[in-house]
């Protein structure tokens, strides 16, 4: 049941963060590296330390000469081998047999799983911990009373957007180093990804890049003549030997099997992970892909104006496209994705314009302008209430 509450626990933790009114900073891809990527670790760390759901993570059996629980401890903190499944009939366990000290397969990984696992959660959180405080709080406090909402009527709608445009066009050209330091945060989860997958397979010995490609293919073969690599790299049984001195001084070589119940999880946890950290660095590099097209092609941004936000207005998108840098079309990127579609058009339109009367005389006025002579809708609402 703790095993339980703990994993509520972190569930409760996501669950909060999406209730919570904050403001949206980031893309859909940002948060599958710090939202969902790191409670995947954090989740898999409570696992694998749990040891009500599988009962002792190692348990050795020897000819009774050493005490049980003094075997489990030394191959636990020590390590366990195993030797080369070659097929051949009379073995009990795939990774037993003779001893042959050229062909012995350490492992000695699986002390370590839980510090790697928490450790690779933080690394997934990093680049948003950054990223939130190159950002201080800016899309937050500039879309306060607009966030959230289809948009108030009456005079605080106005304001709020009047407001809005007005910081817009006062900091015009000043959000430089907004743009680089969001680019460099999602080159950092590029890296991040692709990193910790070959830290994966340095930390069991080579096994992990095709490891999911050699499951795929076991799964395939015919069973008579199929070799498991899910048990060659996470073992059930392995072999531990402990050396001490006999009665008469001599050293005596004392060999047991050791049953790592752990490794059921840990295979099932490293598959799931090989799949994830694919389709990862796949949209991962997409998304760099997206951004770096942004930055460098104003005609992307062109696209994402009309398309995006429907944002159709010729004069209007060729007027924020000019006079905008990549620094502020980011910011009204992320603005877009704070307020409502129609709320935001408006705020698009009135931004465009004012930019526009820079060169071209004004030729009608605009909704924010012809908004206050409009009728106070709650004011009528309440004069009719009974």
């Amino acid at each position: 049941m703790a095993v339980f509450g703990l994993a509520s626990a972190v569930a409760g933790f996501v669950k909060v963060r999406y209730l919570i009114d904050k403001a949206v900073i980031d893309n859909m891809v940002f948060r599958m590296h710090y939202r969902i990527t790191s409670a995947i670790m954090f989740l898999s760390c409570i696992l694998v330390t749990a040891n009500n759901l599988i009962g002792d993570p190692i348990s050795c059996i020897s000819d009774g000469a050493v005490p049980t629980h003094i075997l489990n401890t030394y191959c636990w903190i020590t390590y366990t081998f195993t030797l080369p499944y070659s097929g051949a009939k009379g073995i009990a366990h795939p990774g037993l047999g003779n001893d042959y000290e050229e062909e012995k397969r350490i492992h000695s990984y699986y002390q370590w799983v839980p510090f790697m696992l928490f450790f690779q959660g933080l690394l997934f959180y990093i680049p948003h911990w950054i990223w939130k405080n190159w950002e201080e709080g800016k899309v937050r406090m500039i879309s306060d009373g607009m966030r959230g909402t289809l948009g108030t009527i009456a005079d605080d709608k106005t304001k709020s957007q009047n407001r809005l445009v007005q910081y817009l066009l006062d900091t015009l050209h000043m959000h430089n180093t907004y743009s680089f330091g969001y680019f460099f945060c999602e080159v950092l989860n590029f890296v991040n990804v692709v990193g910790n997958i070959f830290f994966l397979d340095t930390f069991l010995g080579g096994a992990f890049l095709a490891y999911g490609t050699d499951v795929v293919k076991f799964s395939n073969m015919n069973q008579e003549q199929r070799t498991d690599p899910m048990i060659e790299v996470f073992p059930r049984i392995t072999k531990c030997t402990f050396h001490k001195y006999g009665a008469s001084g001599t050293i005596q070589k004392h060999d047991a099997l050791c049953v790592l119940a752990l490794n059921i999880l840990n295979e099932k946890i490293f598959i799931f992970l090989w799949f994830w950290f694919i389709i990862l660095s796949v949209v991962s590099g997409l998304a760099l892909v997206y951004s770096a097209a942004v930055i460098l092609l104003p005609s992307t941004r062109e696209t994402i104006l009309k398309r995006r936000f429907r944002f159709g207005s010729p004069n209007g998108v060729e007027a924020l496209v000019r006079k905008t840098q990549v620094g502020d079309f980011l910011l009204l990127h992320l603005l877009g994705q704070n307020i409502s579609l129609r709320v935001f058009g408006e705020v698009l339109d009135e931004l465009a314009r004012r930019l526009h009367l820079g060169s071209n005389p004004p030729s009608a006025p605009s909704t924010l302008e012809m908004a206050p002579i409009y009728p106070d809708i709650d004011k009528f609402s309440k004069e009719t209430e009974t």
